[in-house]
């Protein structure tokens, strides 16, 4: 008899569809990504330092580029995108020009919205974005080749879904070696962390002691051993009281004790940012490719802010 049999998938129904409805429509009206301040802001105050002075402000050059990565628009459509918009609104505003979003693209600050919080929970995990290389069905049906090039995008989300902390780094680079910097973009105080195998490393669980985190749940590996044993002075590692707790009711009795069943909300927002944004970069150059991706944590966040699905479990 077969122990492992398929659960017919629950069936989900949204309470607020009326809302979120609206919500969704709103994501695509340009009154939300050129507001009425970002227009107020349009162009640069004079600094009186030597050289050129900018003509765009920096919010005008973030609400350009989060419409390009929006809509997924070269620089130059995105440029006549926005002289027509302009048009359009009888705007006396010129948009900034192909060369001007390039250059000031390299070193924008992206700020990241979210609500204010004085006590949350992250679940943190990592995904990759594709610069160039083949397309899925070529690799499907001959392999991938040599000129294949990722970025990997790194986020924290908290238990509503909403995008606390972001990170963009090559695909070389190891989820535990970013857990910190992630971390110290959270200025409100951490209840739990939930992170995948890959993340169990003692830097890790350093990081989130000194944070004062009182609950990590992060998975030891298989063949994971004791850091610190019962006849020491120091109070328990909350690592080894997760391998202990596995090791007597099972890993699936453990992930379901601890909460860890929340990491699939993550996978939800990666999945998120692929559909809505796109699984690939526009732009070439490194520092520019970063701008454009911690522009889509940017821009999930607004689309939370105008609303998400409140949903329910009505049978299976």
């Amino acid at each position: 008899m077969n122990k492992h049999k398929n659960k017919q998938k629950k069936i989900y129904r949204v309470r607020n569809w009326k809302a979120y409805n609206e919500a969704l429509k709103r994501r695509g009206s340009l009154e939300v990504w050129v507001s009425d301040a970002s227009v107020k802001q349009w162009y640069a105050t004079p600094m009186g330092t030597p050289g050129a002075p900018q003509m765009y402000s920096a919010v005008a050059i973030e609400a350009a580029l989060t419409i390009r990565k929006l809509f997924r628009l070269p620089l130059r459509q995105t440029e006549g995108f926005l002289a027509s918009l302009f048009r359009r609104m009888h705007l006396t505003l010129s948009a900034p020009n192909y060369t001007t979003l390039s250059r000031r693209g390299r070193f924008l600050l992206v700020k990241l919205p979210k609500r204010r919080k004085e006590k949350t929970i992250v679940v943190i995990d990592s995904s990759g974005v594709k610069v160039y290389g083949e397309g899925e069905w070529k690799v499907r049906q001959h392999g991938a080749g040599k000129r294949r090039k990722w970025k990997k995008i790194h986020i924290g989300i908290d238990a509503d879904g909403e995008i606390r902390m972001g990170k963009v780094t090559d695909a070389t680079t190891g989820d535990a070696s970013v857990a910190q910097s992630l971390l110290d973009q959270e200025t409100a105080e951490i209840a739990a962390a939930f992170m995948d195998g890959a993340y169990d490393k003692r830097k890790v669980y350093d990081a989130c002691q000194d944070r004062g985190i009182q609950r990590i749940a992060i998975p030891p590996r298989h063949d994971a051993k004791i850091w610190q044993h019962g006849n020491t002075k120091a109070p328990p590692h909350p690592r080894d009281a997760n391998l202990r707790a596995i090791r007597n009711h099972g890993r699936a009795t453990w992930k379901e004790a601890s909460g860890y069943h929340q990491r699939s909300l993550v996978e939800n927002t990666m999945f998120r940012y692929k559909t809505i944004l796109g699984d690939r970069v526009m732009s070439r150059e490194d520092a520019r490719q970063r701008t454009e991706l911690e522009l889509g944590f940017s821009i999930l966040n607004r689309m939370f802010q105008l609303g998400m699905p409140d949903s329910y479990t009505v049978g299976v």
